[in-house]
């Protein structure tokens, strides 16, 4: 440190022989005013990265499971092919169940 000036910044020491260097406390109200601004302006910069990050994120999960929920919908209704011959398809059971007890149900009743 050079003697007579606190780095980057206008604050000087005072110097008495037998007590040594020393600040006012008008200069050590300015240097700790310094020292929060600085830390105010790194914890803004660094949150507004953060949220530009977290967004970023935030969409490409939301996108994935989007798609994949989709693709499933789309297999389990038999609209596209099953994957590695893994038939989730429930459309044919339904038809087979509604045939099979419904069907014979509505036959059976008397008609007025």
């Amino acid at each position: 440190m050079s003697k007579g000036r606190f780095p980057f910044s206008d604050v000087r020491f005072h110097s008495i022989p037998v007590i040594g260097q020393f600040y006012t406390k008008k200069e050590v109200d300015k240097l700790i005013k310094d020292a929060v601004d600085e830390a105010r302006r790194i914890d803004e910069e660094s949150m507004a990265k953060h949220n530009r990050d977290a967004t970023v994120i935030s969409m490409i999960l939301g996108f994935t499971t989007l798609a994949l929920f989709v693709d499933g919908l789309l297999r389990l209704l038999g609209i596209t092919p099953p994957f590695m011959d893994i038939d989730i398809n429930i459309i044919d059971n339904i038809v087979e169940k509604v045939e099979s007890d419904i069907v014979p149900l509505i036959q059976r009743v008397p008609r007025i």
